[in-house]
């Protein structure tokens, strides 16, 4: 029908697997973290906490993954985009659930955007490692 969209997302067993392969990265690290994995279409579908990760770090991942789907590039690259034009820049940085450093990254499996994932809790290369072990985990495209 025109004027309907199909959006494809992640499923659950997917990000399920994701989020436990990210969380078990950041354990043999030394570091807990948080797992989240958000849908194509804005909506979160995982979630996984590591024993002793910080707490903020619940949020923080979650907002990586919002904004890597969003945006549809790794965290970090955000920034660099638009770090140039200082009203943008702090136009989108003021908006709720914007993160742009480390550890957030969209996942590409077949050439397609189908979501992201965020990990906090380490360093943003920790965290970084952590998503790329998640997407690694499901075949999607690293970053």
């Amino acid at each position: 029908m025109d004027g309907v969209a199909t959006i494809r997302t992640i499923g659950h067993d997917l990000a399920v697997k994701a989020v436990s392969a990210a969380v078990a990265a950041g354990i043999e690290c030394g570091c807990p973290v948080v797992a989240a994995i958000i849908g194509a279409g804005g909506e979160l579908v995982a979630l996984l906490r590591a024993s002793g990760a910080p707490f903020p770090s619940t949020q923080f991942a979650q907002d990586k993954a919002y904004t890597a789907a969003s945006f549809r590039v790794p965290t970090p690259d955000l920034y660099e985009m638009i770090s140039g034009n200082p009203a943008l820049r702090d136009g989108i940085a003021a908006k709720p659930g914007i993160a742009m450093f480390g550890g957030g990254l969209p996942i590409d499996i077949g050439g397609e955007c189908v979501g992201a994932i965020g990990v906090s809790g380490a360093s943003e290369e920790i965290d970084t490692i952590c998503a790329n072990a998640g997407l690694a985990a499901i075949g999607a495209t690293q970053h």
